[in-house]
């Protein structure tokens, strides 16, 4: 079991942890960067990035996560492949457990482990994932111009989505496994006043089906009741509206979280409860989501760290 040591520990890749290392080495924090269970974040699974400046022909997702490694390294950031397992926040220097055993002692630490979209758990998700599967309607929607998709759930989240893709695709079906939507009135009303949009209320997708991409959806209708009825829908897409879940297990003894478990940060800037740990990216974040949004988090996670470490030097 080795031990290291680093003025700057980045746990978690994908593009908040990447550009966090990009300036916490030009800032000669000399940052060990900590890859986790999805080197590149889960801008890995989308087929197709259009959205993100610089890239005017658009790029996948891995090469897209594989330039900002790139660039990372230029700068001499020690990226490593590992999963932290356990820390401890008590005090400073703070302490990281890798798998292995191996510990890392940082003066400072940049969280950036993400956040997972929930599924449904049906083995077709996997089938089709960038293949009409998504669960970022502001990522994917726009290939689904003038097409028919679906949305599952009966959140806020869910209306949004609807109403953002109602813009986009011809017709919406928002699939609803309960009587009532769970949104707030406006959303509600927003939603059900669009013409584009159906909603199927007391309905769950029990399986997708398609050639060689979505093209339709298996649903089961008053599920378990003596009204219960199968019926197929052709869509194009099929998105997934049920939340996302930051992953924050390890951090949680020490780090303060808001209800759905994203670590709240304090004063307009990345700065965690406990002086010298910042967050960026999506676990920090449930209302954007979106690569250029955490990129731009990770930015200024290493810029806090760097001020942090000046203004604490000893």
């Amino acid at each position: 079991m080795a031990q290291h040591k680093t003025k700057c520990l980045i746990i978690g890749s994908g593009p908040a942890g990447y550009t966090a290392a990009i300036y916490a080495s030009r800032a000669n924090l000399d940052p060990i960067l900590y890859q986790g269970m999805q080197p590149g974040g889960q801008l890995t699974t989308t087929t197709e990035v259009e959205n993100f400046p610089g890239y005017p022909k658009g790029i996948t997702g891995p090469e897209l996560m594989d330039d900002l490694r790139k660039q990372a390294i230029r700068f001499n950031a020690d990226i490593r492949t590992g999963m932290v397992v356990k820390v401890n926040f008590e005090k400073r220097p703070f302490i990281a457990e890798l798998e292995n055993g191996d510990t890392v002692e940082a003066d400072t630490v940049i969280i950036a482990t993400g956040a997972t979209a929930k599924y449904l758990g049906l083995p077709d998700e996997d089938k089709y994932k960038g293949m009409g599967v998504s669960a970022c309607a502001t990522c994917d929607g726009f290939f689904y111009r003038k097409r028919t998709v679906a949305v599952v759930g009966g959140g806020d989240t869910a209306c949004e989505e609807a109403l953002y893709l109602s813009g986009i695709a011809n017709k919406v079906y928002l699939i609803v496994r309960k009587p009532a939507l769970r949104a707030s009135k406006i959303m509600q009303k927003r939603v059900l006043e669009k013409e584009n949009i159906t909603v199927l209320f007391n309905c769950n997708t029990v399986g997708l089906f398609g050639e060689d991409a979505v093209e339709g959806a298996k649903i089961v209708e008053n599920k378990g009741t003596e009204n219960e009825q199968v019926f197929d829908i052709a869509i194009d897409g099929f998105f997934l509206a049920i939340g996302h879940k930051p992953n924050t297990e390890v951090f949680k003894p020490y780090i303060e979280l808001d209800e759905a478990g994203f670590i709240i940060t304090h004063n307009n800037t990345t700065a965690t409860n406990i002086p010298g740990i910042f967050a960026a990216g999506d676990v920090a974040d449930p209302r954007y989501r979106q690569g250029i949004s955490a990129a731009g988090s990770g930015c200024r996670a290493a810029i806090d760290a760097e001020r942090f470490l000046m203004e604490h030097e000893e």
